[in-house]
Parts: C-alpha cells; structure tokens; sequence
C-alpha cells in the first residue's frame, strides 16, 4: 500500500480533492476555486481582496499574506486597507474596470473583509456600490464577522439587518464546506443579479478546522430560466442616474438574486414527513445548534417522520426565498424559527404567509410564542435575541413546541439535565477579567496623574476602562477623545487625556485629533505606539508609521505641543526626523510630563513608545529582536 504525499501546502496546493483546513484557511482558498473556475470557463479574470482585520477574522489577513505566493499563481492581489470603507471602495473600483478604455481583464472578482463594527463603518460605500452594480464577469463578495456575544468587541454585533437595509443579499454559512460553496455561489450570484452579496460568518465557523473538498467544479451553477433580467441588464455603467439606479436595485436587481437562490436550492428541506404537523427553521451557525439539540434530544429523521417534524435549512438569510418557504409551509400546524440574535428570517416569513393560502397558514413562532406579546422586564423570551445562542436554548425551545404532541425518556432526561445546570438570574459566577499581559507598555501608559481622568477607545488598552485607572467611557474606532467636544464646556474639569492606539490612529484616529482641534477643546492625546495591532495578534499597522512621522503630522495639523516616551530615548540620534520642538523623555518620566501636558491649553500629544511585549517574545523567538 503506498501513501499518498501529504503536504500542510496541500489545502492551497491541490487542484481538487479533500483537504484538512481551517476557516480562515478555507476563505483564503475561496478566490481560488473561483479563479479556476473562470480559467476552465475560458475567462482572464483576476482577484482582489481588501479589508480590515477584527475578530472572528483576525487570523485572515495573517494567513493571505502566508499565502500570497497561490494567490498570486491565480491572478489574485491581496492589498491591506487603511480601513474598512477605503477597501470597500476599492472593491467598488474593480467593478469599474470597463468603464475605463482597453481592460487587461474579462473582470476582477473581489472580497472584502471585515469584523461587524467594519460592515457599519461601511454602510454608505456599500449602499453606493451596491446600487451601482456589479461588472458581469467580475462580482464582489463580503465576508462579516459578527462577535455575538462581544467577546473582543466593544458591543455585540449581528451584520444582518445592515446588509439588508443596503439591499444586499445575506448567505449564511453552517460549517467551512458551506463557506467555500456558498462562496461560489455568492460570486455567481453577485454577477447574475449586479448585487453585492454578503457572507455572514460567526467564531463557531471561522475559528472551527473540518476535512473539506476543493473540487473548483463541486458547485454546479444554475442561472434562473423564470426570472427576466431588464433589457439593459443589471450590471454598472456609466453615466448611471440615481432614481434610475434605485428602480433597478428594487425592481430588478434584489428579485434577481432570490430567483438565483431558488434555481440553486440555497435553501432546502432536509427533513420530510408523511403526515408534517412542526416545522423548525434554521441556518448559520444556528442550523448547528439546531441539529445539537435534536441529537440530545433523542430525535434523529427517523423519529421525526414518525412525529410529524420537517427541518428547513436556509443559505440565504435575506432576501428569503417564498416559494421554498411556502412549499416547506404547506400542511403544517406550527414554524420554529431558530435564529442568532434578532429575527431577520422570522419577520420575513410572517409577511411571506400572511397573505397565503388562509385554510393552511401555520402558526410561526420564534423569539416569541403564538401569543405575540413583549416580554416584561425579566420574563423569558421563547428564544432569547441577546448574547449567544446556544444548542440548550435551542433544545428548550424545540422541547417546548415538541412536547404538545410527543415526549420520549431521552427528551426527558436532557431536559433534568438542563434543569440542573441552569442557574438563577441572580447567581453570579466568579469573573476573572482580562488584563495586560505581563510587561504590557499599557500597563504603564495608561496611567494618568491624580485628578485627572482618561477617555478610552478601540485596542488593547480599552481593559483600563474596568482597572483602576480613572479610564471612562469608550468609542468607537476612530472617535476616541471626540466625546469629549460635547461636554467640555459644561464639564466640572477643564481638561481630559484621550487614549489612542498607533494602529487606530492609522486607520481614522487623525480626524479625532483634527476635530478636538477644530474645536478648540483641552485634551492631550496619549498615543500609545507598541508597533503592532496586537489585539489581532501582533500584526504591523497596513501602511508606514513611525513615531517621527507622527510628531510631523500632529505638528502639521496644530498640536500646541508634542512630547515623546520611550522605553530607549537613546535610540532617537539627533538626526532624527522629528517636528520642531519635539521632546524626548524616558517613560519613566510620564507622571511629571502628562502634568505638563494638562496645563497647557489646547491639544497636545504623547507618544508612548514601546512595543508589545507579546510581540517582543514572538521576534525574539524568531530571531529578529535581541534578547534582552
């Protein structure tokens, strides 16, 4: 028996054929499959890929850059943002490359990146670029993380119902087969329709590793042949008038996309019934949970045929698909809709069978019971729409509706289970909160001088906020100190410090800067320079930063005075290119000059310069920094 030659390339190496990858290795190997795809269909397309890193996506831009040799094998350019809406406009850009004279290219199929905070930060490119239109053999496919249960985000997030509102078509992906196949399907559709086309992703999938198949050629592409496309098509031109545009997003474009999903089954009945009496609905992440609670529960297809259960899964969230859900309807007494967080799917099957078939409509229930109401202040929801869901809140809730016409001992004894695990709404458990890590430049920098206080921001030293360290508040990237320009002239204090990563201020922390300026407000901002995004795990800043061209900018722009902290003053020459009037201190000078930097009015800066000490471990690991 001979072996086969396996090699740890051989997930971006292989042609076709099963491979072991993880999530974020499998959206790497995406844009591949799908530039094979254009190459065995006689296409000369190339890729591009843009975004900003943030979790569930963190590893992503880490593991295109390992990568970048197969990427560029297949035509496919992998350019980091500043931030998230500058690569959305540049992936707006490669949708326009023939309304430029002599293209090199068929088209250029493009995705973007981005945590959930990104997709906000977003909205407005992705509404003009949406409405605008995709190019026919390029497409734009958007990969969101959402942090459901704001794990290493300022606020939980779920990128569905902003999607929706810019008219783009949401996929929802259960496992990393999925996110290749889907993924495909998304680049097609995005063509067919003119639509940007979205790809929900969680923790539970990205972060998750799985055997997959990488066959260019699994998915088979079927256009719709009942669905007329307008007599101009879909796609961007120019000139392109805006009313124009919305008449074809909205009467075209959108009912596009749900004939591709409905030609390509992107939802389907997994579990039938001869005599169907519930339904349960479900896709993402929560299709897993779904199936988790049905397996502790005791039951598998078998027992739901005998019971009367059907089980729908759905691959595209929004726009959903009606004569899929209305033929999953037909014949039921009731819908469990299983979803993350609030309804999206739940709304949209309620319009869908309002108005259909009277004698047959089902009841749907899913963050709420058939009776409708609210629930009061502490009441329990049927599915809860904050934090996480979970496989138990899925198997109390199908146990719920279930146990009206059917009960087994397992059903049972997984209920005791649940029961005995849960604990009261006051029970409290033991919190061990997040800190610096061990020789962390925040644990010094973030310290502010007695009777003052510090506003906090995106990064690493937002954990100050819960130290004892007079840190208040936060916000989002790019805001950090902002908040201050709407209370500083009722305020009992006269001046405030503003913590602000070198990362976040690459990415949109100036115009923070400029607008405290604008506004004449006294506030000192604390840049903390540590030469990496290491929330993110220790990436370098996407574009050239260094402390000299900071104090240059700051100057530039009207900062009264610029101090900066070093853990190696020495190292700065005096052929350093610094601004005029720049100072130079060692950290341990810091109490003593934020005092100096609060009595003078205005705005004035820090630089804290030291690198991340994890960062520092994982170069002297490598060799590249001395041991200390």
């Amino acid at each position: 028996m001979n072996l086969a030659d396996v090699s740890l390339e051989d997930k971006y190496r292989l042609d076709s054929g099963r491979v072991y990858m993880t999530g974020v290795q499998a959206l790497v190997r995406l844009p591949m499959l799908q530039h094979q795809r254009d190459a065995a269909a006689g296409l000369n397309t190339a890729g591009y890929i843009s975004g900003y890193r943030g979790s569930p996506l963190a590893g992503l831009d880490s593991a295109l850059h390992a990568a970048r040799s197969h990427l560029a094998a297949h035509g496919i350019n992998f350019h980091p943002a500043v931030n998230e809406d500058l690569a959305a406009t540049a992936i707006w850009g490669t949708q326009q490359l023939h309304l430029l004279p002599d293209a090199k290219r068929d088209g250029i199929f493009s995705m973007w990146y981005g945590k959930g905070p990104g997709v906000d930060r977003c909205g407005d490119v992705f509404k003009h670029a949406n409405y605008a239109g995709t190019s026919r053999h390029g497409g734009v496919l958007l990969i969101a993380g959402d942090d459901h249960s704001a794990r290493s985000s300022a606020v939980a997030h779920q990128s569905e119902h902003i999607f929706s509102a810019c008219a783009i078509p949401v996929l929802a992906p259960a496992n990393l087969q999925d996110c290749l196949d889907l993924g495909l399907h998304g680049w097609a559709m995005s063509r067919y329709s003119g639509c940007w086309v979205a790809m929900k992703t969680t923790a539970d999938v990205v972060e998750s590793s799985a055997i997959v198949e990488v066959d260019p050629q699994r998915v088979q592409i079927r256009l719709p042949d009942d669905f007329a496309l307008p007599a101009d098509g879909v796609h961007i031109r120019w000139p392109d008038p805006q009313l124009v545009q919305e008449q074809r997003m909205h009467e075209f474009k959108v009912y596009a996309a749900v004939a591709y999903a409905r030609a390509n089954r992107l939802n389907r009945l997994v579990w039938d019934a001869p005599a169907p009496r519930l339904g349960i609905i479900a896709c993402g992440k929560a299709w897993l949970d779904v199936r988790q609670a049905l397996h502790d529960l005791g039951i598998d297809e078998s027992v739901a045929r005998d019971i009367g259960l059907r089980l729908y899964k759905v691959g595209m969230a929004w726009p959903l698909e009606a004569d899929g859900v209305r033929h999953f309807a037909e014949g039921l007494e009731e819908i469990l809709v299983v979803e993350e967080k609030r309804q999206i799917i739940e709304y949209q099957l309620k319009e869908m069978l309002y108005n259909w078939r009277d004698d047959v409509r089902p009841r749907v229930v899913g963050k709420f019971d058939e009776s409708g109401e609210w629930p009061a202040p502490h009441s329990q929801w049927l599915l809860p729409p904050t934090g996480e869901l979970t496989p138990a809140l899925a198997a109390r809730a199908i146990a719920a509706r279930v146990g009206r016409f059917h009960t087994s001992e397992k059903m049972r004894q997984h209920l005791a289970f649940l029961r005995d695990q849960a604990r009261s709404p006051t029970e409290r458990l033991p919190a061990r909160m997040p800190y610096f890590c061990s020789g962390c430049p925040h644990n010094r920098s973030t310290q502010v001088p007695q009777g003052s206080c510090a506003l906090g921001g995106v990064g690493c030293h937002l954990m100050a906020t819960w130290m004892d360290r007079n840190t208040i508040t936060v916000s989002q990237m790019g805001g950090e100190g902002v908040t201050w320009l709407g209370m500083a002239e009722h305020a009992g204090v006269q001046h405030v410090f503003a913590n602000m990563g070198d990362g976040t201020y690459y990415h949109s922390g100036l115009l923070a800067i400029r607008a405290a300026i604008a506004a004449g407000v006294n506030i000192t901002y604390k840049i903390l320079y540590n030469d990496a995004v290491a929330m993110t795990g220790g990436q370098p800043v996407d574009g050239p930063l260094t402390v000299p061209q900071i104090t240059r900018q700051l100057e530039a722009e009207g900062v009264r005075r610029i101090v900066v902290l070093s853990e190696e003053p020495d190292r700065y020459g005096p052929r350093a290119d610094f601004a005029p009037g720049v100072q130079i201190h060692p950290r341990e000078d810091l109490d003593a000059v934020q005092r100096e930097l609060r009595a003078t009015a205005g705005v004035t800066a820090l630089i804290f310069d030291q690198t991340c000490a994890s960062e520092k471990r994982r170069r002297r690991k490598r060799g590249s920094l001395p041991e200390a």
